[in-house]
């Protein structure tokens, strides 16, 4: 099974390293992760940005499947392009998978960012006047349900470890999952 390994790691001062060890564990568990920094791009080239696209859609139409890292990346929200690739993936019937190393409720990590208050309706709404969600999930619905309904469910740990971005705990959590899935897929294909 291809797994098209999805996350702001690709922002990290060790991109590269962070994908290797990603792609070690998924070898570890017969399986091979598809790292979007294996494409090659001339970040000099004026359409740079386009070929970085074009590269990972090629990526994540090979791929079987998405682990998307979901911890909030400047914000209280999951990275936006992140949240497009496990989008795509759902969308062409991909298996999906993805973590949050930080498991607090979506609603709560906002007042971090945000003053939040209650409105006269009792809904939690930010100083703009606008609503938080507010469902006691640990990110967007879209993204959650998402989840639920093409993958399974978001694996967060107890406790944020105390790197978010270097712990690869229930990254290798997700992996086992697909690797579980490669195994029974395989076995319903080749009945004895």
């Amino acid at each position: 099974m291809k797994i098209y390994l999805a996350g702001p790691d690709v922002f990290l001062p060790d991109a590269v390293a962070i994908g290797r060890r990603k792609a070690e564990i998924c070898v570890r568990h017969g399986l091979t992760g598809l790292y979007p920094l294996d494409n090659t791009v001339d970040l000099a080239a004026a359409d740079a940005s386009l070929a970085i696209f074009r590269g990972n859609e090629a990526m994540m139409d090979a791929a079987d499947a998405i682990i998307a890292n979901l911890t909030p990346f400047r914000g209280p929200g999951a990275d936006a392009g992140t949240v497009y690739e496990l989008g795509y993936m759902a969308g062409r019937g991909k298996f999906c998978l993805a973590y949050s190393n930080d498991p607090t409720v979506y609603a709560d990590r906002v007042t971090r960012y945000f003053p939040v208050t209650r409105s006269a309706q009792g809904h939690l709404v930010d100083g703009d006047g606008l609503a938080v969600e507010d469902f006691g999930l640990p990110d967007n619905l879209m993204m959650i349900h998402t989840l639920d309904l093409h993958g399974a469910r978001l694996v967060t740990p107890r406790q944020a470890p105390a790197d978010i971005w270097h712990d690869l705990t229930s990254f290798e959590a997700c992996v086992a999952l697909a690797a579980d899935r490669a195994i029974s897929k395989s076995n319903s294909n080749n009945p004895d």
